[in-house]
């Protein structure tokens, strides 16, 4: 079973390990910011101060991911889209894992491509509505070498806190990519999710050992 199956187009993993960072080590103001755009650009002036700073080891980036990344990003909205109609055929058990799996497998992939980041700015360059509820925050990530990347934040509001449920990196969404991969696994291990938990746990422990 190959375990090095890549999940996630370069830019996306660029775009998302940068928010991913920002997560970590965000503003208590943050999820409380006024707009959806005050919050995306806190996330994007933290992680900027994070990258910034030599005194981080991975390790650190790794555990703070696992406890804060839940301050930024709708991880169970986004992990039940991604299963789609899969979701409602797996067991409770299978969700269970699933759920866990899924989180561990996204903290883990953009984890380990952090430390070759360094020097990227987001300027935010603003934002619409969206006629699901949510509201799009257009941004660009401003590379010291090579182009711009041009990212969409598709940011949900409940209760006063405000939420990330996508990231959509040069008109290509993370979730769509993710839920299409996931699917095409489903159908080529033909067990159903089970088949799909599988190359998660395989990944999981191929990329803790990589780590080690």
């Amino acid at each position: 079973m190959n375990t090095n199956r890549k999940f996630a187009p370069a830019r996306l993993v660029i775009a998302v390990g940068l928010a991913f960072i920002a997560i970590s080590f965000m503003r208590p103001s943050a999820a409380q910011a006024e707009t959806a755009s005050e919050f995306v650009a806190t996330l994007g002036t933290s992680a900027i101060e994070l990258l910034a700073d030599p005194s981080i080891g991975d390790d650190t980036r790794v555990e703070r991911f696992y406890s804060l990344l839940q301050e930024g990003f709708d991880f169970p909205l986004i992990g039940r889209f991604v299963l789609g109609i899969h979701w409602r055929r797996a067991t409770d058990e299978q969700r269970t894992e699933y759920s866990v799996l899924f989180e561990q497998y996204l903290v883990n992939t953009y984890a380990n491509r952090l430390g070759s980041y360094g020097g990227e700015t987001l300027r935010i360059k603003g934002e619409r509505s969206d006629p699901n509820r949510d509201t799009i925050v257009s941004s660009e990530i401003i590379q010291k070498r090579g182009p711009r990347i041009k990212v969409d934040w598709r940011v949900r509001e409940s209760a006063g806190t405000y939420k990330v449920i996508d990231v959509i990196v040069e008109g290509i969404s993370l979730v769509i990519t993710q839920r299409d991969e996931f699917s095409s696994v489903i159908r080529r291990e033909g067990n159903g999710v089970e088949g799909l938990l599988a190359q998660l746990r395989d990944r999981s422990v191929a990329l803790n050992l990589a780590t080690q």
